[in-house]
């Protein structure tokens, strides 16, 4: 199994990378995060070699944001390290907002380069509603995405939270490189989006790699994760990273020894029988 993928082409990074959206706080609604720790987790992800960090400008919480957190720990950036974001929702003080316009989006853009401090970002996603799916269109949301790649503030572009459909609506725009959606070890009903990302050799990134409510209580991973003196966590990243060669693993941690832990899990190695039985736990799962 290969531990890295190249990111449109161009960009190599390390399959299992990290997600900040823990960092200012472990929830939408709190508490918040404490900063210092959140410095010394991105600063040590970056150590254990982690070159993938995935945030966005509405991950935040009271005076804490994901982007400055990050512009803050790792400025200046090592020319390795990949930093993708997301445009469409916003957030206000209250919570929610509504989803961002075509009329809405260079200012969101512009936010997130302001924020990681950066000319240019190397990946941006356009996050399609915030946790449902909704088969709707996207194509002019998605041409304003691809003018400001035009204009060079965007290396790659992505889509968050989208059906196949809406992949395929936006393809002839411009390149898709990466799509992020909502899938772990008991969530698998996504594998018809991940087997066209197979095909079209796009990067699938899920979103809640660990299920994003609390780690699963199955006897069968608990029983995998024995056998390698590994945890149900690490379980379920290593399948993640094996269920797919386009699989991108972007856990996100407030808490220095569950980094190591997560970042560990690049190293486990699950067989065939332990990969197919773990396939079928989804469907089992009831």
């Amino acid at each position: 199994m290969t531990k890295h993928w190249m990111l449109g082409g161009d960009r190599r990074v390390s399959r299992l990378g990290f997600g900040a959206m823990r960092l200012p706080a472990r929830g939408w609604d709190g508490p918040a995060g404490d900063r210092e720790t959140a410095l010394a987790v991105l600063r040590r992800a970056v150590e254990l070699g982690v070159d993938h960090i995935d945030t966005a400008a509405f991950y935040a919480y009271g005076d804490l944001s994901a982007n400055e957190l990050i512009r803050t720990a790792l400025r200046p950036y090592s020319e390795d390290l990949v930093i993708a974001t997301k445009v469409g929702p916003r957030r206000g003080p209250e919570g929610w907002l509504s989803e961002a316009g075509p009329g809405d989006l260079r200012a969101a853009v512009e936010e997130n380069l302001a924020g990681l401090g950066r000319d240019r970002l190397d990946l941006v996603y356009l996050r399609v509603g915030l946790m449902e799916t909704r088969d709707e269109p996207i194509g002019e949301r998605f041409a304003v995405l691809a003018g400001l790649r035009e204009e060079g503030l965007i290396r790659h572009l992505g889509l968050s939270n989208v059906t196949a459909g809406q992949l395929a609506q936006v393809r002839d725009v411009a390149p898709v490189v990466a799509v992020q959606n909502h899938f772990h070890l008991t969530r698998q009903d996504d594998l018809d989006l991940l087997a066209e990302c197979e095909r079209a050799g796009i990067a699938y990134v899920p979103f809640f790699p660990l299920g994003g409510f609390g780690l699963p209580d199955d006897e069968r991973i608990g029983r995998i994760a024995q056998r390698h003196g590994a945890t149900v966590a690490q379980v379920m990243l290593a399948w993640l990273l094996a269920r797919s060669p386009v699989t991108l693993a972007i856990p996100g941690t407030s808490s220095l020894a569950h980094l190591a832990e997560n970042v560990a899990a690049a190293d486990l190695v699950l067989d065939e029988e332990e990969v197919a039985e773990l396939n079928a736990l989804a469907s089992q799962k009831d």
